[in-house]
């Protein structure tokens, strides 16, 4: 065989090689991405209470202590959150990965999807709060900072969702379809029982 036709071949081989590694590392970071960038299906009860727990902290906090700097910390637990679950949230992991395991309470698996619309309720609400910190309005960003701990209280303390409430009525309206949660169409139910 000449020279260059086995040095052709064995060019087309590593290029093969090559082109196959590359294309298994592209395909094991898409799969890393779409596992950072989901919300986890079912969510367990317990830690997003914990979750909410320290988010009201958080919220009585910065308006105890005129943290405004704070609101930006509070907006981005709330969208990384609501983009990846508790992956990129320092208080998401701190409840599920070391509060939660230490309570030694048994996980209560609730759907994800509501949990994921509450969390994008929170975005709007901090969001909110931090726009209007940033444009001078600190009392009225108090006064969001204030329904979002409300509305953390209910769940952290009574296991009561209102935007787990809101994602239900809008299941029953027809905004949600069924596809989307299928877990979900008896909500009421389920969140009665807990």
């Amino acid at each position: 065989m000449p020279t260059n036709l086995v040095g052709i071949t064995w060019y087309g081989r590593w290029m093969g090689r090559v082109i196959m590694s590359r294309t298994e590392t592209t395909s094991k970071t898409s799969r890393r991405l779409a596992s950072l960038f989901s919300f986890p299906n079912p969510v367990n009860e317990v830690s997003a209470r914990l979750v909410a727990g320290g988010v009201l902290v958080m919220c009585l906090v910065t308006i105890g202590l005129n943290l405004k700097w704070a609101t930006a910390v509070i907006a981005y637990g709330f969208i990384a959150r609501v983009l990846t679950g508790p992956s990129l949230s320092p208080l998401g992991q701190l409840m599920t990965r070391v509060v939660t395991p230490r309570l030694h309470v048994a996980a209560r698996p609730v759907a994800g999807p509501p949990k994921r619309f509450a969390q994008g309720i929170g975005v709007a609400f901090s969001a909110a709060a931090l726009i209007l910190t940033i444009l001078g309005y600190w009392g009225a960003a108090q006064i969001v900072l204030g329904l979002l701990s409300a509305a953390a209280f209910l769940e952290s303390a009574l296991g009561i969702c209102l935007g787990c409430r809101a994602f239900a009525i809008l299941m029953r309206a027809g905004v949600v379809p069924e596809e989307v949660c299928e877990k979900c169409n008896n909500i009421w139910a389920t969140s009665a029982a807990a």
